[in-house]
């Protein structure tokens, strides 16, 4: 199919969703609210507590809805979506209360629905739906493939393997690629042997060592429920941009396989959820990059404004909700705010709110609100000073996971420490300059800081003054507010 006829029929599925989606507004006001990041950024964590404070009338003083009382009930309901798995809130909380460990992290997409009976400003009483989709941030880096070609896809990636720590961990796979023949006959076990090469090096780059973001594929890494499929055994070969695959070539059977990965997966995931969606937040493992060095931190800033790149920006109108849906407002969250004392937060938001300047610039021209917030959907750690030596150090206090070690300690998860996590740096743009100093948070020098950041328990549920149970938090009510608030006027 040519691909503007193609493109067309696409518009088309498109409009037509968001007209059944339009209609159905005008009787029940919805917001769906995409929630994604790379892995390990919170996802799972986010919304489970996001959920549980709505429910449970959570701490929340700058969501002003919530604390001036206007917001009479909230309940779950059955998803929209038939064919979508439900987000498995009731386990991932119980996870988090009765066992204090964190939940599972996000490997497929999922959905779930809370209705919210609200008073308006004017003192008429409301319901909002809010639809949240959780889905991995991978599958998101996956969107810009609808715009490009085997060949184009394979040169790009070839590219960036040959980059920095990329090479090194490349050289499995390159090896192997150094004995193919794109134009000779097509080899199934050749090709399986260069997906699992592939793939290990992708898995490799996104380790906490060298802590990369930008490796499309993503299913490559999150297969969700096609692992296994053919469509998954393809791998970048050596071959000229404009070239053309000779009939029954290797070339031509990667090229096949990359062509049904396009259309059966990234397709489809854009056309049913992702163009559907109204707000976004994208959660942002900012610390890890940091910690592993300038190549894991340009490589983020990369990731961020692909990411970007892929949502369909701009002020939502009549005619936008009818037939072109676009996203209206994007919180970028900076997660683990927890793991940092909080003279530290504003340098952290500095430090994302450099990386997506340029999308966020673009994104306002076009209408749309853009914010970034340091936070902790549930906060691990307290506060304290203390005394080392003739120094009083703002650190943090939490309970490690059973088997974190430090400085040959191994933790039981039962015990409390003390760690003084560091200054970030401050000056943003310092980071990204041509030949900084900057070689990763790990490798300042700094006798007294613990720059890997531990991984602390959940900590216990806190009860409110009202006696319900509440999850303690660092700037969750600005992230409603900035996301939701206005549909609660």
């Amino acid at each position: 199919m040519p691909p503007g006829l193609s493109d067309l029929i696409e518009e088309t599925k498109l409009a037509a969703s968001a007209l059944l989606d339009y209609s159905g507004s005008l009787i029940n006001p919805t917001v769906r609210l995409g929630v994604t990041g790379l892995s390990r950024a919170g996802k799972t964590v986010f919304i489970t507590a996001l959920v549980h404070g709505l429910l449970r009338g959570g701490r929340f003083p700058v969501f002003e809805a919530l604390s001036s009382g206007r917001i009479g009930s909230t309940r779950l309901e059955p998803q929209p979506d038939d064919t979508i798995p439900r987000f498995d809130y009731e386990n991932h909380l119980a996870a988090l209360i009765e066992e204090r460990r964190w939940p599972a992290s996000t490997v497929d997409i999922s959905e779930l629905r809370l209705v919210i009976d609200y008073q308006r400003r004017s003192g008429a009483m409301r319901t909002l739906t809010l639809d949240i989709s959780d889905y991995p941030g991978e599958w998101l880096l996956d969107l810009p493939l609808l715009d490009k070609n085997y060949e184009q896809w394979s040169a790009e990636s070839l590219a960036l393997s040959r980059e920095g720590p990329r090479k090194r961990i490349a050289a499995d796979w390159h090896a192997h690629l150094a004995t193919l023949t794109p134009t000779g006959p097509a080899d199934e076990q050749a090709t399986l042997t260069a997906a699992k090469l592939f793939t290990a090096y992708l898995k490799a780059c996104r380790d906490e060592q060298y802590a990369m973001s930008l490796l499309p594929p993503g299913r490559f890494l999150l297969p969700g429920s096609v692992a296994g499929s053919p469509a998954l055994t393809f791998a970048p070969l050596d071959v000229p941009v404009d070239g053309s695959a000779p009939s029954g070539s290797l070339w031509a059977m990667m090229q096949r396989r990359y062509d049904a990965y396009v259309s059966a997966l990234v397709r489809p995931f854009f056309r049913d959820h992702f163009a559907r969606l109204d707000r976004q937040i994208v959660l942002v493992d900012a610390l890890g990059a940091l910690n592993a060095g300038p190549d894991a931190l340009h490589d983020l800033q990369a990731a961020l404004n692909a990411i970007h790149d892929c949502f369909r920006v701009g002020q939502r109108s009549f005619l936008s909700a009818l037939f072109r849906p676009r996203i209206d407002r994007i919180l970028f969250a900076a997660t683990k705010a927890d793991h940092l004392h909080h003279l530290n937060h504003d340098r952290m938001e500095a430090i994302v709110a450099h990386m997506v300047r340029q999308a966020t610039e673009r994104s306002q021209s076009a209408g749309a609100a853009i914010d970034v917030v340091a936070l902790a959907a549930i906060r691990a750690t307290r506060e304290a000073r203390v005394q080392r030596g003739r120094e009083d150090l703002p650190s943090i206090i939490g309970t490690p996971a059973a088997g974190e070690t430090s400085n040959g300690t191994v933790f039981d998860g039962k015990t409390e420490v003390a760690t003084f996590p560091g200054d970030l740096p401050d000056d943003p743009a310092a980071l990204f300059a041509p030949g900084s100093a900057f070689k990763g948070l790990s490798h300042t020098g700094h006798d007294d800081a613990d720059y890997r950041f531990l991984r602390f328990r959940p900590p216990p549920l806190e009860r409110g003054p009202d006696g319900e149970p509440a999850f303690p938090h660092i700037r969750m009510d600005r992230a409603l507010q900035f996301l939701i608030g206005d549909k609660l006027e």
